[in-house]
């Protein structure tokens, strides 16, 4: 019987800016139902490997799979990009990202930014797309909102809402970057709960996060990443329970509160 691939995998990526090497020869995978958390110190290459995933960066080797398909790439080195927009475009439409920032239309209602990726992206009829949006509003604890425009929200509602409008486009696996980290202490745990009710529900996950406690929570896998390689991984409870090598110790030291 063959195996099933991960949904999403990355072999021996390599990142740099220039002379910069931010990513040297890191390799994940995330499985069906996989929540896999990535921590680090800020510069540790976390945010680069997950735009890399989404294949909103260019890596300059290395393989990025998605079920099995490997990206195709042309050139080599610095000059190294995908071949086939079209292989890009099914494989971002699959992986949904969520970003710190929210990057929510400010033009457009709550409902009309969920609304417009499976409309305009994906061509699916409005009146499909609809009653979809406003559950997906609903669950995440915002549907009064549909007709708000996002600067009448708080940052949490936002985030919420950027979280729904990944959610509308029913992607095979959700990329978050640091989701939580700019909002304040009291709104961050309005997106910690819908983070969590997602892992409930075995939904396959790639979250970076300074949020210790939340990875810790919802992991499946955890990886921490220290100057661009993978310095330990493995299941949370042995990570944050009993850390192996002294960088991981450290950094737990530093951000775990007591």
């Amino acid at each position: 019987m063959t195996a099933i691939p991960p949904v999403l995998e990355i072999r021996d990526l390599h990142k740099s800016y220039g002379p910069l090497q931010v990513l040297k020869g890191v390799s994940i995978a995330a499985r069906r139902g996989q929540v896999v958390s990535l921590i680090g110190s800020s510069g540790s290459g976390k945010s680069t490997l997950l735009r890399c995933c989404n294949l909103l960066e260019d890596s300059q080797s290395g393989d990025v799979l998605f079920e099995g398909e490997a990206v195709r790439w042309t050139g080599e080195g610095a000059r190294r990009h995908p071949s086939d927009r079209a292989q890009v475009i099914r494989f971002r439409t699959n992986l949904a990202m969520v970003f710190q920032q929210f990057n929510l239309w400010s033009h457009m209602t709550i409902l009309q930014n969920v609304m417009e990726a499976p409309v305009t992206v994906l061509g699916q009829p409005a009146t499909e797309v609809e009653p979809r949006a406003r559950a997906l509003l609903a669950k995440v604890g915002i549907g009064d909102k549909a007709d708000a425009w996002p600067a009448q929200l708080s940052g949490g509602q936002q985030q919420r809402a950027a979280i729904a409008r990944a959610l509308c486009m029913e992607p095979k696996a959700l990329l978050f970057d640091e989701p939580t980290s700019a909002l304040d202490p009291e709104l961050q745990q309005e997106v910690v709960k819908v983070i969590k009710d997602l892992a409930t529900e075995h939904r396959t996950m790639i979250l970076v996060t300074h949020d210790m406690r939340l990875a810790a929570d919802v992991s499946d896998h955890v990886v921490f990443l220290h100057q661009g390689r993978i310095e330990e991984e493995g299941p949370p409870e042995r990570l944050f329970g009993a850390p192996q090598t002294e960088r991981l110790k450290g950094f737990l030291a530093a951000t775990m509160p007591a």
